[in-house]
């Protein structure tokens, strides 16, 4: 009986393989793609592992694209085989959203009312939310105290003026030493809010005209490149040489840096002075720095969007973007997670609490959907002003 048991097996194992076939996977396969760093990886990985853990009907195939990430994304979606869920930002989300290849996710429950306002906004498409949120992005000053201590100044605060601003720039600066009070970066990001600040920018509000040649807009330009110019209170191409910005703040160079959170955890590790941030200062319509959040979408086109929505939803809860936030990187969407000791832990930066400040009263980047020929276009402009060619 026992042997004939074991013919009868061998001869179905036979039969199967002579058919091709083999046993069905009974899960849904979900595509994932994210860029990042692999501090963000080492990160995300395990959340999708307790996601695969408590959802077993569910398999992540994830797809890491470090470098040239929508470069890439750009072939899966001309190539018609776009991953289920994709990490976007909102600086290329009217790219897929205008061209239909994004999913409308207004119904779809997965917004409630713990995450910023401004964040969702970001992520939203006439008035159609096209991704869940996962972090905002930011700009503050990050400042040398121990510049400050010694010089016997007052630190940069939520009412310095522009005015203020630049007295400070300029009685930290110390060309014997080296030592410039404020950087300078030619990339709109880090001038955007000196315009925005004076009432201008590079688009409207509704994305649809270009204002860089309006009053206001020049106004928040020269105040910007007489920092580098005039007053000489910030480093000029050659002076900066090969060193970024963070390069020189990391070297005691720089008593006032003007970038993102993305910067804390390089200086937690390597900064051997005392720093702190504070808010940007007040132009004549106020402190106003573009406030960019990155988030999760699904493809139109998926097949299995009710499971993409269930790994979104996992992965924007207030536990999820706790684990974010706990490296110092990422501003989390969601105010609750925001507050958490994870994020105000009492490191460095001491006055963490300013990057959510700033995200009440900083303002989405108007965006379009050749935004970034927008943003070439200025650059070739604006370089012979900021360089006094």
């Amino acid at each position: 009986m026992f042997k004939t048991v074991k013919l009868l097996f061998a001869v179905i194992i036979l039969a199967v393989l002579a058919c091709g076939c083999t046993p069905k996977d009974s899960k849904t396969h979900l595509q994932f793609s994210s860029w990042g760093s692999k501090s963000e990886i080492d990160i995300l990985k395990p959340v999708l592992a307790e996601f695969e853990n408590e959802n077993p009907d569910i398999k992540i195939d994830f797809m890491h694209i470090p470098q040239n990430y929508f470069q890439k994304l750009h072939l899966l979606f001309a190539s018609n085989t776009p991953p289920d869920v994709v990490f976007i930002n909102n600086l290329y989300l009217p790219v897929y959203a205008d061209a239909g290849k994004l999913e409308d996710l207004t119904n779809y429950g997965l917004i409630d009312g713990n995450f910023y306002p401004k964040a969702v906004e970001a992520l939203s498409r006439n008035g159609e939310i096209y991704a869940v949120p996962r972090d905002i992005s930011n700009l503050v000053i990050f400042y040398n105290k121990d510049i400050f201590d010694e010089k016997h100044l007052s630190y940069p605060d939520k009412n310095t003026t522009f005015e203020e601003f630049l007295t400070l720039a300029r009685k930290t600066t110390d060309l014997d030493k080296g030592i410039f009070g404020i950087s300078f970066e030619e990339d709109p990001l880090f001038y955007l809010p000196y315009l925005m600040s004076e009432g201008g920018g590079l688009l409207s509000d509704d994305g649809r005209v270009e204002i860089l040649n309006t009053e206001e807009s020049r106004r928040g330009i020269k105040f910007y490149a007489d920092l580098r110019n005039k007053y000489h209170t910030a480093p000029k191409q050659s002076e900066s040489a090969s060193a970024t910005m963070a390069q020189m703040f990391l070297q005691g160079k720089l008593a006032m840096l003007l970038s993102g959170r993305w910067l804390v955890p390089k200086f937690r590790e390597s900064a051997d002075f005392d720093w702190d941030v504070a808010p940007f200062p007040k132009g004549t319509e106020g402190s106003i720095v573009p406030l960019d959040a990155s988030g999760w979408a699904i493809s139109k086109d998926s097949k299995h969007k009710a499971e993409a929505a269930r790994l979104i939803k996992y992965l924007s809860s207030k536990e999820s973007l706790e684990k974010f936030a706990l490296s110092g990187l990422v501003v989390p969407a969601r105010e609750d997670a925001a507050k958490s000791r994870n994020f105000l832990d009492g490191k460095r930066p001491y006055n963490a609490q300013i990057f959510l400040e700033v995200a009440r009263t900083s303002k989405p980047t108007p965006v379009s959907r050749n935004y970034n020929e927008i943003l070439d276009r200025t650059k070739q402009m604006l370089e012979p002003v900021f360089n006094k060619k």
